[in-house]
């Protein structure tokens, strides 16, 4: 009975957001105060519960994805994103185009949300393909498979982050462990899979075609642009590679720890931005706040449905329902990792949203973490379950067909089947990572 109740919860969670379009949030709460009476427990309790979710959620993730919303706002209007595009297709000439467009995706798509990093960098894409002559498709899937991975396997990325702070996990090992995945995934669904539908014809609308490109002087440099995107990613790396090197007591090993801290590294990767990619390049202290502030203003949902997806987790947990689950699938013989990957399938492909999808599996294979297995693996199995089968219910799926100008034909047999590829890579690295681990 209490598996079922879970099951016609989520289903009602479908329904409202799919079919009734009510705001991801809302239906959130609604859900988890219907499981939670449900399940037994009275409205005060179930109130008290939603709020110590959102409460213990939110604690933590406002200020990764606040910070990180901000240095991907300054890395966008910096024109640090154009430097990093135009300087790697330069290097890697028109041969090797697509692996000039993988890295440009993979560098700017760590800081940057993905709908974020996909409108900046669309318009460069255009202007490259026009200025080579190759295939649309050819030159820009590979660079949305590298904004697929870094959105759904890597912190600092909402449904990441907010699964690794549910499962306990270590989120510089999840973002090494990620980044491990990511680069077999990304060769596959990217530039592999994009050489066999050269066939495939877009063309993008006209107002795509004519973005607002800054000059040279406009532009900070190349390594400053890569430094400043990547400077997360250095700390927080740095101090995973120490810790498995040296001994707690090793005062390397402690200033790493405090340079590493998630909070920290995205703290100072900000500041260090604003100075050089705004102080630097000769803008006012007010200009690069106003950026920095809308920046923030625009990640106030993703933190609400992130919030309450840690709300129907806490009902699930203290309605006993997790260790009602916990239970019935110990017995399984099926791997941890594939159940979780199974479930934020299922629900990806019910729900479209890709950050609900991985949060809600978070919430429902709470019980399977601890077995033995590692909490990290498990955020990266449910980060790769979340990207499967995208479709029509999907805003990356219509983004992209617009965007492209395809018929849903040809973005079911591009778009769709390079989003499934990722998945499927995923977990595949995921249980390859596992024996080794």
């Amino acid at each position: 009975m209490p598996l079922a109740i879970v099951i016609a919860g989520i289903i009602l969670l479908f329904i409202l957001i799919a079919r009734f379009r009510l705001n991801a949030f809302i239906a959130f709460v609604i859900v988890s105060l219907l499981v939670g009476v449900a399940e037994g427990m009275d409205f005060i309790t179930v109130s008290k519960s939603i709020q110590t979710g959102i409460g213990n959620t939110l604690g933590y993730l406002i200020l990764i994805l606040g910070l990180g919303a901000m240095l991907g706002k300054l890395v966008a209007d910096s024109g640090a994103a154009q430097r990093i595009t135009t300087q790697l297709v330069e290097k890697f000439g028109k041969k090797n185009i697509q692996w000039a467009v993988v890295l440009t995706g993979f560098i700017v798509g760590i800081p940057m949300f993905y709908t974020v990093g996909f409108v900046i960098l669309i318009p460069l894409v255009f202007t490259v393909a026009a200025a080579t002559g190759l295939p649309l498709i050819y030159v820009g899937l590979p660079m949305l498979a590298s904004l697929s991975v870094t959105h759904g396997y890597l912190p600092p990325h909402p449904a990441p982050t907010g699964i690794a702070v549910m499962f306990n996990a270590d989120i510089g090992k999840t973002l090494l462990y990620g980044i491990i995945v990511a680069i077999p995934a990304i060769v596959v669904a990217g530039p592999l899979f994009s050489r066999t539908i050269k066939n495939v014809e877009a063309t993008p609308l006209k107002e795509f075609l004519n973005p607002t490109v800054l000059t040279d002087d406009e532009m900070p440099s190349t390594m400053t642009s890569i430094f400043s995107a990547l400077l997360p990613v250095i700390l927080i790396g740095l101090q995973s590679v120490v810790a498995l090197l040296l001994p707690e007591e090793n005062i390397i090993r402690k200033i790493t720890d405090i340079l590493g801290d998630p909070v920290i590294a995205m703290l100072i990767s900000v500041l260090v931005a604003i100075y050089t990619l705004g102080i630097a390049r000769g803008k006012k202290m007010k200009e690069v706040m106003d950026s920095v502030a809308s920046a923030v203003s625009g990640i106030t949902m993703v933190l609400l449905i992130i919030a309450g997806a840690g709300a129907l987790k806490q009902v699930l947990i203290d309605s006993g329902v997790s260790e009602y689950i916990g239970d019935m699938l110990k017995g399984s013989t099926i791997s941890p990792l594939v159940l979780a990957w199974l479930i934020a399938t299922v629900i990806r492909v019910c729900v479209g949203s890709a950050t609900v999808a991985g949060l809600t599996a978070a919430g429902i294979a709470m019980p399977l973490v601890g077995n033995g297995v590692s909490p990290e693996l498990m955020v990266l199995a449910i980060g790769s379950g979340s990207l499967m089968l995208s479709h029509v219910n999907d805003g990356g799926f219509w983004l992209y067909k617009e965007y492209f100008n395809l018929s849903i034909k040809d973005t079911l047999r591009t778009w769709t089947v390079m989003e499934t590829t990722v998945g499927v890579m995923g977990l595949i690295g995921v249980l390859i990572l596992d024996t080794f681990i």
